[in-house]
């Protein structure tokens, strides 16, 4: 089952206001994350200098509750966030690495390309009769008029900051690996742990789905008493998975100035509206300028499709806003058609570290779209509306729909996409065109995407297909299969 986390402002009733304009909840928080964050500061010290802390985890909450005045139950919430702070803290720091590393690893490879294009132009250069040559260079004599560098003279420029760049990354690569963690932990932070076998959730937070008591710390029952509690409402979300039994873990924060509430637990369970996937499925295709669907039945065959349109180049929160706006409208075409989603499974960090090297466009393309909050989007929004959403291998959809299902149906490339993403999810298998298997020589032992890969890598050698729109163009793939391999 899955969990999920309710979040909203702390609200402050005026009936609660004091003469200083904040409630008395609000000064209680005041006065105890200061507290809660020494706790969670010595506790991250004595994890990162303690190989064994699980061992002695008892112990140090019996210290916690003596140094701190705090309840067994407060204590385990401090462990627990310190913990997840230095876990967070530990693979924030193993994604940077892998980052860096990844980036040099693409400017190593464009340097050894440079310097082997300069070596072979030298040696072409040298040659008496080169000006007569039929074959060409790969850095041709040209003189830039504006700057007046030639383009020898610019790739060695390149070459010798691409090394300082290689420099530089491998000094960072070094220096966090040998560096000690640093864990930032907030000043304004108070995490209290449930459990299922308790009232309400939990010990410490009392809710009711309304007011909430908060069982205070004995460090300051003098000054606030032993219970503190205040009116905080319902979560208003359309369809509330909040259940009132099971366990709750309440975490509350400082936000702009402002405390913020939230509530973590074990959503209940919401009725199934998608059918199995056999019965037919809804394949996507996500790119940055629109998501093209299509709508496969049991057989496979298309039934409906379109498109979605998106604006590139918006703010942060007028994305989420048209991210959300797409969501809803697939939700609905799902429960339209009874069925689950099928999507592509996307990993865009080994691209992204490549975009130095990509050039200006390549890069403003891929990151032109929020492709993880777009699926952390759907993934949320199909989960609550009981839509099933599956994740596959997106190799060669692309090549896939635009050889066979963009002619036979008169679809764009992103919707004929979405038709091979549907049927994938079904498991139905997408055999190369019959005339281009006695040329490309095919084992059929093997997978039928080793037999793409080749057809792909024919068209990409091919002078007659150079953009998209000439995959159209092609009547019978097996004459140019044919024409390329003779």
């Amino acid at each position: 089952m899955p969990t999920l986390t309710y979040v909203k402002g702390l609200p402050t009733p005026e009936k609660e206001l004091n003469s200083l304009g904040f409630t008395d909840f609000e000064m209680f928080l005041n006065a105890f994350s200061p507290i809660f964050k020494q706790a969670v500061c010595e506790a991250v010290d004595i994890m990162l200098s303690s190989k064994n802390f699980e061992k002695g985890k008892s112990k140090f909450n019996t210290h916690l509750q003596a140094a701190y005045g705090l309840s067994k139950r407060q204590a385990t919430g401090v462990i627990t966030l310190a913990k997840a702070k230095v876990n967070s803290a530990t693979e924030c720091r193993a994604n940077h690495i892998k980052q860096l590393e990844g980036k040099l690893k693409s400017a190593k490879i464009w340097l050894k390309n440079a310097n082997d294009r300069l070596r072979d132009s030298q040696k072409f250069y040298a040659q008496k009769n080169w000006l007569y040559s039929q074959t060409g260079c790969k850095v041709p004599l040209a003189c830039d008029l504006t700057t007046g560098r030639s383009n020898w003279h610019t790739l060695k420029f390149q070459i010798h900051h691409k090394k300082r760049y290689i420099y530089q990354i491998e000094k960072k690569i070094a220096d966090l690996k040998s560096a000690r963690l640093r864990v930032k932990v907030s000043s304004s932070e108070i995490y209290i742990v449930g459990s299922k076998d308790e009232t309400s959730g939990n010990s410490v937070c009392q809710y009711d789905g309304n007011k909430i008591c908060f069982r205070v710390p004995y460090c300051l029952e003098e000054r606030f008493g032993k219970y503190i509690e205040t009116e905080i409402g319902n979560f208003d979300r359309n369809i509330n998975r909040l259940p009132f039994e099971g366990a709750k873990t309440w975490h509350f924060y400082k936000k702009n100035g402002r405390w913020v509430v939230g509530v973590q637990f074990t959503s209940t369970i919401v009725e199934k509206v998608s059918r199995p996937i056999q019965y037919g499925a809804i394949g996507i295709d996500i790119n940055p300028g629109s998501i093209g669907w299509a709508y496969v039945d049991y057989q496979g065959n298309l039934r409906a499709s379109g498109s979605i349109q998106l604006l590139t180049g918006l703010g942060k929160n007028f994305n989420t806003e048209q991210i959300v706006k797409a969501c809803l409208e697939l939700a609905k075409l799902a429960n339209l058609y009874a069925c689950p989603i099928v999507c592509e499974e996307l990993d865009f960090s080994r691209k992204k570290e490549q975009l130095r090297e990509k050039g200006a466009k390549y890069a403003r393309m891929l990151s032109s779209f929020a492709y993880s909050k777009f699926y952390q989007l759907l993934e949320s929004i199909l989960s609550n509306r009981g839509i099933d959403l599956y994740k596959r291998n997106p190799a060669y959809t692309s090549l896939i729909g635009v050889v066979k299902y963009g002619r036979m149906y008169g679809l764009s490339s992103d919707i004929a996409a979405a038709i091979v993403i549907a049927r994938r999810g079904m498991n139905l298998s997408e055999k190369l065109p019959v005339s281009t298997n006695a040329y490309l020589g095919v084992s059929p032992r093997k997978h039928v995407w080793s037999g793409w890969s080749k057809l792909n890598k024919i068209i990409s050698q091919s002078v007659d297909v150079v953009s998209r729109h000439d995959y159209y163009s092609i009547s019978n793939w097996g004459l140019l299969v044919k024409v390329q391999v003779e």
